[in-house]
């Protein structure tokens, strides 16, 4: 046999053996995972047409250039477009999760349309307005294609203090858009560069003289039958990225740009023909627009921290390396190493429980549109709608900011976990994390999130101290003494999901209380609101990251706790998986467990001590489990991490198929030859050609005698 077979066979045996005997029934275990049979059929059913189109086709795509990735989305895009009027918002919505997975640049170019412009108009039209809109071509992306115009040069994150304006004309009965200046201009906004016809643009509302702060403003940018950009439009492509190169980001300008009034979306505020600007009696009504792109960002996480501990822990079972036994026949599989299993056991939990975290907000979300949408002038549930809508807006608002970074941290472990095999293109994770860093940073800035949810934390606090009955979300706050009291009883209890539910209710209890405390002295020291709030910005960090850690718990123990105990193994481990995640989390806070006292130091080294082995009891079923996520191949596209286990015989075709042997060297004759056959330079002899050692001795003759003929002048 030869040794290529034996290793080919070997890797192919060990995740066979690694299969043979699961403690649950994976396909089971994937449906409870994706929400429903009928969801995770969906799923297979797009893997499947994706992997035999050839216009997804992706084991080249490491090496393309930024313009040929462009043309290439382009072509999916076109795709895609078919699917969006042959089948329902649901699926494509699904359809559309899964090419996050594949390519998240389309998933992006594509979702500004269908996402934020679209999103935009659901969220901001009037129901003349929408269906305007409608019939000019936006859902099948005919004769329009759309871009959202937030972002500016010198604002990001702060959409109160964007520049650009959007200036009433009574005499005409439209609207001037205007750059003021170089810091107004529409920065990073995908499909801007080479795609959109049509732009919704945030800008200051200025009627009669007075501000009247951003609204949104339905702008036209390219006649699409030429694509030529209309007059008083100039826009740029801002160049190469991190990451997501499919997406064609560009810049902005607007030189007084005449839109008709009409092109306000005017469902939350209204201009009339002579100027009257009616506002909407609640301005958190707006927020709704800002949700979907946080919930998907959500699922996305979940869906790609998966991605790559599928990748990880599946070359971890075969890879082996060294001898744990010298008696062995076998190098040891690296996933038997518990410092490895230490390294990517948890992070498998946490993506676990992201995944069922997502499900729950996207039914919040979901919830929260409907009532939204529902609402009329005079509604008696309006109140009752702006409290769903604020505590939909700062849960999403945290778990955007603490799971995207967390799986930016996930994509990065699971690289170094590969050793220098992680390090190539071909492997995935390069890609991988250039792409999903964005998530960091756009939509909100995750630190700027965080704060926005530690400031509602202070606020749910409050309430709760005024004897307010707070929502499920919070609701570890409704017996503040009580939770604020709580202890470990014993060990024993940490093995439960009670048990480590409780900790986390008084430990977050604890830091909410400490940001409001901070704040109100704040307030008492004669501090402004904002000042006070920025004083406390640490703290409030610190309350947002340990409520969402709870949060995500909780909505994993109540998943579990969903199920019924069918005889089918899954229930119980994901029972194990649920608090594994809690109690890691656990360790990973330790320093607030322990400063509320709900922990001994002795409780935190057990557990320390049950995370070790909760290690060690999840790496038994990793690879049923990374099953069950239901990854193909074509969306994985990572040689190292293949279904089958034959790594290493596909990972070296890989690189040989995109590196072709049979070519000519591209720079030996223009740089490799002229420097190893450089000829070295005669050296001048420069003392020979100067003779300058024989001239300082003729001058040092020249001082001696003139020296000996002035001393014997003297002596005379």
């Amino acid at each position: 046999m030869s040794t290529s077979k034996k290793w080919s066979d070997l890797t192919m045996q060990t995740i066979a053996k690694e299969r043979a005997t699961p403690p649950f029934d994976i396909r089971k275990m994937s449906i409870e995972q994706h929400g429903s049979e009928k969801d995770l059929i969906k799923k297979e059913k797009f893997m499947l047409e994706a992997a035999r189109d050839p216009v997804f086709y992706s084991s080249d795509i490491y090496d393309l250039t930024k313009d040929q990735i462009r043309e290439r989305t382009m072509q999916r895009i076109q795709k895609l477009a078919h699917y969006v009027t042959s089948e329902s918002v649901d699926d494509f919505q699904k359809r559309m999760e899964l090419m996050s997975l594949l390519d998240p640049g389309l998933w992006t170019r594509l979702g500004v349309h269908y996402g934020l412009f679209l999103g935009a108009l659901r969220s901001g039209c009037t129901p003349n307005q929408f269906s305007y809109w409608m019939e000019k071509g936006v859902i099948g992306c005919k004769e329009m294609f759309g871009c959202f115009g937030m972002t500016e040069l010198a604002h990001g994150s702060n959409v109160a203090g964007l520049e650009t304006t959007a200036t009433f004309d009574e005499q005409t009965d439209e609207f001037v858009i205007h750059t003021p200046n170089l810091g107004a201009t529409k920065w990073w906004i995908g499909g801007a560069a080479h795609t959109a016809t049509h732009c919704s643009v945030f800008a200051q509302l200025v009627v009669k003289g007075k501000k009247h702060g951003t609204k949104t403003f339905v702008v036209p940018l390219r006649d699409p039958k030429t694509f030529n950009l209309l007059p008083g439009i100039n826009i740029g492509d801002i160049g190469k990225k991190m990451g997501r190169d499919g997406i064609d980001n560009g810049y902005i300008q607007f030189t007084n740009v005449r839109i008709p009034r009409a092109f306000m979306l005017m469902k939350h505020t209204q201009v009339t023909r002579d100027g009257e600007v009616r506002e909407p009696p609640l301005q958190q009504l707006t927020y709704g627009a800002l949700l979907q792109g946080r919930t998907a960002m959500v699922a996305d996480s979940a869906n790609t921290a998966k991605k790559a501990l599928t990748i990880s822990i599946r070359y971890a079972a075969v890879r082996r390396q060294f001898k744990s036994d010298a008696k062995a026949e076998l190098e040891t599989q690296i996933l038997d190493y518990p410092i490895h299993q230490r390294r990517l056991m948890p992070l498998l939990a946490q993506s676990v429980a992201f995944g069922f975290t997502a499900l729950e907000l996207q039914r919040l979300y979901d919830e929260t549109s409907n009532a939204i949408e529902a609402l009329e002038p005079g509604d008696p549930n309006l109140n009752a709608t702006i409290e769903m809508l604020k505590e939909t807006h700062a849960t999403s608002a945290g778990l955007k900011a603490f799971c995207t970074w967390a799986t930016l941290e996930t994509i990065d472990k699971s690289r170094q976990a590969c050793g220098g095999h992680g390090y190539s293109s071909y492997n995935g994770f390069a890609n991988m994390y250039a792409d999903f860093a964005v998530h960091c940073t756009w939509e909100g800035d995750n630190t700027i999130l965080a704060l926005q949810a530690g400031r509602s934390l202070i606020s749910s606090y409050q309430d709760a101290r005024e004897g307010k009955k707070l929502s499920s979300g919070t609701g570890y706050l409704n017996n503040i003494e009580k939770v604020l009291a709580g202890k470990c009883p014993s060990d024993a209890a940490l093995d439960t999901l009670d048990g480590i539910d409780a900790g986390w209710a008084t430990v977050a209890a604890h830091a909410v209380k400490k940001a409001a405390d901070d704040y109100e002295a704040r307030i008492k020291a004669g501090r402004s609101k904002e000042q006070a709030f920025e004083d406390c910005s640490q703290v409030r960090f610190v309350a947002a990251s340990i409520h969402t850690s709870g949060y995500i718990f909780r909505q994993f123990r109540h998943a579990v706790e969903r199920l019924e105990s069918r005889g089918d193994g899954v229930k119980e481990h994901l029972e194990i998986l649920a608090k594994f995640y809690g109690l890691w989390q656990m360790e990973e806070k330790a320093a607030f467990f322990l400063r509320s006292a709900w922990l001994s130091p002795a409780q935190m080294d057990a557990v320390q001590a049950k995370v070790t082995e909760y290690c060690a009891k999840t790496r038994e079923f990793a690879i049923p489990l990374i099953d069950s996520f239901a990854l193909s191949d074509h969306v994985l596209n990572s040689p190292i991490g293949r279904y089958d286990g034959d790594i290493y015989r596909e990972y070296f075709n890989m690189v040989r198929k995109n590196n072709p042997q049979l070519k000519g060297h591209p720079y030996f004759e223009k740089l490799i030859k002229p420097f190893i056959f450089r000829e070295t330079p005669e050296m001048e002899d420069y003392d020979e050609a100067i003779g300058i050692d024989d001239e300082i001795e003729e001058i040092k003759q020249d001082r001696e005698e003139a020296e000996a003929e002035a001393k014997a002048n003297e002596d005379k």
